[in-house]
């Protein structure tokens, strides 16, 4: 991955319709509670995940969906921006205005496959391409199992631009005791890859 160089203040973050909202909802939580702008992408089948695996329903409708989750999470429409997948009028569109750092939390196999061609159909693959033709930072959390030979070799085309590739493994080295303690393992993953503090879970040799 293309390191930062400056401290991460504007995050995109995209939703697919992969399973996993609970990462990227927990996700976009955290980076809200610590300070960050967060440019927020989601897809009609996230919508649809996100209904069915967490009860959440997400508004169609990008202005109402920004109002829903800033009072969600109580911050200001200026902290958290949310864009429809045509919107081509938005600042991830474009190289002249990305944000510091990309995540596709979680990303299907589909939109791996259109970010790794470069077809840039919407929004969210337009800002990866974006992401990776400017060299910034971009992870994507692919959920899907098994993979295909057609996965890994997207993943790892990927992987060779630079893209940081983190499945949504978490460990058991820390004695989860809850579901939102394994969430928290994954999200606690990417926070660290851009050095974006948190209290998440102890760090490997911290005292419990």
């Amino acid at each position: 991955m293309n390191t930062p160089q400056h401290p991460i203040n504007t995050v995109t973050l995209a939703f697919t319709g992969a399973s996993g909202m609970p990462y990227g909802i927990r996700l976009l939580e955290c980076l809200l509670q610590s300070g960050k702008t967060v440019w927020l992408l989601y897809s009609q089948a996230a919508q649809i995940v996100a209904r069915q695996e967490m009860n959440l329903t997400l508004p169609a409708s990008p202005s109402e969906c920004q109002a829903f989750l800033c009072e969600r999470y109580q911050v200001s429409p200026a902290q958290l921006r949310v864009f429809g997948k045509d919107e081509w009028f938005a600042p991830s569109a474009s190289g002249t205005n990305p944000a510091d750092v990309m995540i596709v939390c979680p990303a299907s196999m589909g939109v791996v496959a259109a970010i790794a061609h470069g077809t840039s159909d919407h929004l969210i693959e337009r800002a990866a391409d974006v992401c990776i033709k400017e060299r910034r930072p971009l992870i994507i959390v692919p959920r899907e199992t098994p993979l295909s030979a057609l996965h890994l070799e997207n993943l790892l085309k990927l992987s060779q631009l630079g893209v940081v590739i983190l499945p949504p493994s978490p460990g058991f080295y820390h004695h989860p005791s809850t579901l939102n303690d394994l969430i928290d393992f994954v999200v606690a993953r990417i926070l660290d890859q851009l050095r974006i503090p948190h209290r998440l879970m102890n760090k490997w040799g911290e005292e419990n």
